[in-house]
């Protein structure tokens, strides 16, 4: 992990870190070798040739980033969370959902 984005992690509250952690795991493990982290519009972001996904913690959600065609692509699975043109809020009092989120960083590499 970048230490900007460990930074970023360890500056959230106690309880929202493991998540946050878990969150990063799912992400960085689905990127290619050669992947760049950095901080990007205040907050962790997967580079590789183009930002792939960024996430963020707040107050009620987390928020993922992945830009608006996958929002479009995976709207059938995005039923159960808030969306916007280009993100998602994932509530923290839930299981994060790894495969979706895998599938959704897949996608965006395909389009890098």
């Amino acid at each position: 992990m970048e230490k900007l984005v460990r930074e970023y992690i360890e500056n959230q509250p106690v309880a929202r870190q493991s998540k946050l952690n878990q969150l990063y795991e799912i992400i960085s493990e689905e990127m290619p070798d050669n992947y760049e982290e950095k901080i990007s519009y205040g907050m962790p972001t997967f580079h590789f040739h183009k930002n792939i996904i960024h996430f963020a913690n707040f107050k009620n959600h987390i928020g993922i980033y992945p830009g608006p065609k996958a929002i479009v692509a995976f709207k059938d699975q995005l039923t159960d969370y808030k969306t916007s043109i280009g993100a998602i809020q994932l509530p923290v009092d839930q299981p994060l959902p790894v495969q979706l989120i895998k599938k959704i960083v897949q996608c965006n590499l395909q389009n890098a």
